[in-house]
């Protein structure tokens, strides 16, 4: 079920790329024009600031090296120009199998697809995603994941993985750029113990996702006393998260 060495080579350049939607919000603020950031621009802004993006954002980037690496891969997603709107991509190897390769939802590892591989099996797996273990069951044109916590529960999510018109995905990528939740958003990878776990902050709160369980974290009174927290998880630079967390403070007093 593991991606070949081409594949997890690209993919390892990514590992401390958080998903946000942090980005959006400050571009959105400065922004003529298209606010879906191409990846030179992208890449400018990871030098300057740390910031990564939204699921848009990582599967634009994470597309552009695997074609740069020779690597076929395509964009997959569901519920596109919604505001649940999904994204992520799938790579082939050099036998033309498919694995899933999912930043936006902050994925350990690429996960193989194919149903009809020898090395396909529906067993529960560690080492692809925090804090669970996953099995993947392919009914056609579509996959259903399987997440298994510590505490016994199980969720499911359903991907559609048929290859995205590029077309398209860069309209609902513009789409979703302009569509800006008052919530804010960032999901990590970050080391604990002998694991990576999965650390989030959303609206204002933070948790930890470990094999041991659910984390809640102190909930912190100011703006800049979340830009040090995240920045200590990121290594995002504290004037940008400042700057940013505001604009989510007044975006919640125009939706309130």
């Amino acid at each position: 079920m593991i991606a070949s060495q081409e594949i997890l080579s690209t993919w390892r350049k990514f590992d401390d790329f958080p998903m946000e939607t942090l980005a959006k919000a400050w571009f959105y603020k400065r922004a003529n024009g298209n606010r879906q950031r191409d990846v030179s621009l992208m890449k400018e802004h990871r030098s300057q600031y740390g910031m990564s993006g939204n699921c848009f954002d990582l599967a634009i980037w994470l597309l552009d090296e695997f074609t740069k690496n020779g690597i076929e891969a395509y964009p997959i997603g569901q519920d596109l120009k919604t505001k649940d709107a999904h994204v992520s991509i799938v790579a082939l190897d050099e036998n033309g199998q498919r694995f899933l390769c999912d930043l936006g939802d902050q994925w350990l590892n690429p996960v193989l697809l194919d149903l009809d591989s020898e090395d396909y099996t529906n067993d529960k797996l560690r080492g692809f995603f925090p804090a669970a273990q996953i099995q993947v069951k392919p009914k056609g044109n579509r996959v259903e994941l399987y997440y298994h916590r510590s505490s016994g529960k199980v969720s499911k999510q359903t991907y559609h993985t048929e290859p995205l018109d590029i077309d398209f995905f860069m309209e609902a990528a513009e789409f979703s750029q302009n569509l800006i939740k008052p919530k804010p958003l960032l999901e990590c990878r970050i080391p604990y113990k002998n694991e990576v776990a999965h650390w989030e902050f959303c609206n204002w709160k933070s948790f930890l996702s470990t094999s041991e369980g659910l984390f809640h974290e102190q909930q912190l009174g100011t703006i800049e006393e979340w830009a040090e927290k995240i920045n200590q998880q990121t290594d995002y630079d504290q004037q940008f998260l400042i700057e940013t967390l505001t604009i989510y403070k007044e975006l919640a007093k125009i939706k309130s």
